[in-house]
């Protein structure tokens, strides 16, 4: 696959920040990892992160039942509800777990099944909204997960937090919304509210059409540091208590 031109780069991170920041976090986590490492994805959908751990003994985890990935999931090495994977206490070197809580009915029991699979000092490797629409449904429970949550949970299933970083703030996360106003407005979204309602929702949408396609860039607003309560999400690093030697890094 040829790789994108600088500027095709910048666009696809800027107008599409919240898949690419976390897959270049996900990227630079497991390249800090050692090669060998014991890997568990957890919730790991259809696999889209598992080339970057092509050093590791990656495995992958999901309840399966998904049907809007039905038929899409990668090879599951373990197919099993989040909070009783079936396997022994420490097994792995580090777990990955990206934007599955908000889908998950007992969010606490799940870290802390997280972290028992974990070896002493193995890395908690998780993201998740902090604010979403509904999507997955029904298999959708919680609104989103702020640092204090982290802070208050991970610590009590025995894990320290490492680092939380916000996936972008309130620019960009404006930016994500105009897109998706834009997208809503397409005539082919309003088409079946009959003539004169699609007309008039199709003049909205060209009006605000270059606006909505120019907010994006201004996520670049974020290093300014205006407002710093908002974003799509976080990237959370935790580390088991215990033992010695590190995960990798």
């Amino acid at each position: 696959m040829s790789e994108l031109t600088p500027l095709r780069a910048w666009r696809r991170r800027t107008w599409a920040f919240n898949t690419e920041r976390r897959r270049e976090w996900v990227a630079r986590l497991a390249a800090s990892l050692p090669a060998g490492s014991r890997v568990l994805d957890v919730g790991a959908g259809v696999g889209q992160y598992r080339h970057f751990f092509s050093h590791c003994d990656y495995r992958a985890h999901d309840f399966g039942l998904e049907p809007a990935t039905a038929g899409q999931y990668t090879t599951l090495d373990y197919q099993s509800d989040i909070t009783a994977i079936p396997v022994s206490d420490g097994s792995f070197d580090a777990v990955l777990c990206t934007e599955v809580l908000e889908h998950v009915p007992e969010p606490i029991a799940a870290v802390r099944e997280m972290a028992r699979i974990l070896r002493p000092e193995g890395r908690l490797m998780i993201s998740a909204p902090l604010g979403s629409h509904l999507h997955q449904e029904p298999y959708h429970f919680y609104g989103g997960y702020t640092p204090y949550w982290y802070e208050r949970f991970l610590p009590a299933a025995g894990c320290e937090v490492q680092s939380i970083e916000a996936n972008g703030g309130f620019f960009s996360f404006f930016g994500q919304e105009a897109q998706r106003f834009s997208a809503y407005l397409r005539p082919s979204q309003t088409r079946h509210l009959g003539l004169a309602r699609s007309s008039l929702l199709s003049v909205v949408w060209l009006i605000t059409l270059p606006a909505c396609e120019i907010l994006p860039a201004l996520g670049a607003l974020d290093r300014l540091g205006l407002e710093r309560i908002a974003t799509v999400g976080y990237h959370v690093v935790a580390v088991k208590r215990g033992g010695g030697g590190a995960a990798g890094g």
